[in-house]
């Protein structure tokens, strides 16, 4: 029996069996649903310290990019100094771009045992021009800067890489401009074995109101309507691993939760800093509350601190420790 149907995929008419659409939306476990848990003191602590962070870089320095040069560099010096106070060695890695000095910042956590493998936790701590970016990609950076912190004293078999990128947002998006497009050619060069990389993509906005969530054909025929969720997304040569990362959070994590292993040209799949390692072949996912297709403040001057969800963010941090650590010390 022939179980292959045709789909309108993005305008694009597209064949694919049954199993395959099976194969791509399978996830291990179930979302949670349900009233969230109250609130621990670990998860109000940490909701205090990614609200500064958020703050910090939306509203005391604001946009920063290279148009607004002297507040990309107030932000990476930020960084740097966070990154310092956690204990950490930070490394520079700097390029040109236009004749101005541009950088990705690095920590890094040896791994105990299997140190040639590599963890890489990444965000782009630049916005897009005209948005302060608490969304996108203050919560990003945020995230992985809790992340750093929580791992600093805490270390896994796996070398752990906490990465802050230059230049995602256009018009260096996808370009040799691309601070981690820099940042995974080196890695290539230097035959670095990443083994995954984790995109922290624009992941603080997240409500209960019906019909709040958006998809490119026909997804949302199969995911939820409601923007509450956090999303796992990569391509389909990473399948294995949005599985992995979405069944760790889901085992630890009472919080609602999507992933899917998607072709690349779908609108949104590839748009972030994962693509650029998909480039030098390394397997990289993108962690997001789906940006444009939820957040109606996504790119505009209206992504600020107050539009983030500080609470539901503070529980997707939480979850994605637990993601690291399973990935760093799996066998």
């Amino acid at each position: 029996m022939n179980t292959s149907r045709w789909v309108l995929l993005a305008g694009t008419l597209v064949v694919v069996c049954a199993g395959g659409w099976y194969g791509m939306i399978w996830m291990p476990g179930s979302s949670y649903q349900g009233a969230l848990p109250l609130a621990t003191d670990e998860i109000h602590d940490l909701e205090q310290k990614l609200h500064t962070h958020v703050h910090t870089l939306s509203r005391q320095i604001g946009e920063r990019n290279l148009f607004h040069y002297d507040e990309l560099l107030l932000a990476a010096e930020y960084i740097r100094a966070e990154f310092k106070s956690a204990g950490y060695e930070v490394l520079r890695q700097t390029f040109d771009v236009s004749g101005k000095v541009c950088e990705n910042i690095e920590a890094e956590v040896r791994g105990t045992d299997r140190r040639e493998d590599i963890l890489v936790i990444g965000a782009h701590y630049d916005s897009v021009k005209g948005s302060p970016g608490a969304n996108d990609n203050g919560t990003g950076i945020a995230a992985m800067l809790a992340l750093a912190r929580q791992f600093a004293q805490s270390p896994v078999s796996r070398t752990l890489r906490f990465v802050a990128f230059a230049n995602e947002e256009p018009p260096f998006f996808q370009t040799p401009n691309m601070g981690s497009r820099v940042y995974a050619q080196r890695s290539r060069q230097q035959n670095e074995r990443i083994i995954l990389m984790l995109s922290l993509e624009t992941i603080g906005y997240y409500t209960e109101a019906p019909n709040t969530q958006r998809y490119p054909p026909p997804l949302s025929l199969i995911y939820p309507s409601k923007g509450n969720f956090i999303g796992f997304v990569s391509n389909l040569a990473n399948r294995n691993w949005v599985q992995q990362a979405v069944g760790s959070f889901r085992q630890h994590t009472q919080f609602p939760s999507e992933g899917a292993a998607l072709f690349e040209w779908l609108p949104g799949v590839g748009w972030s800093d994962h693509w650029a390692f998909w480039q030098e072949g390394f397997p990289a996912l993108m962690v997001t509350d789906t940006a444009l297709f939820r957040d109606p403040n996504y790119h505009t001057s209206n992504d600020t601190p107050d539009h983030i969800h500080f609470d539901h963010l503070a529980r997707v941090v939480t979850g994605l420790q637990h993601v690291i650590r399973d990935l760093a010390n799996q066998p």
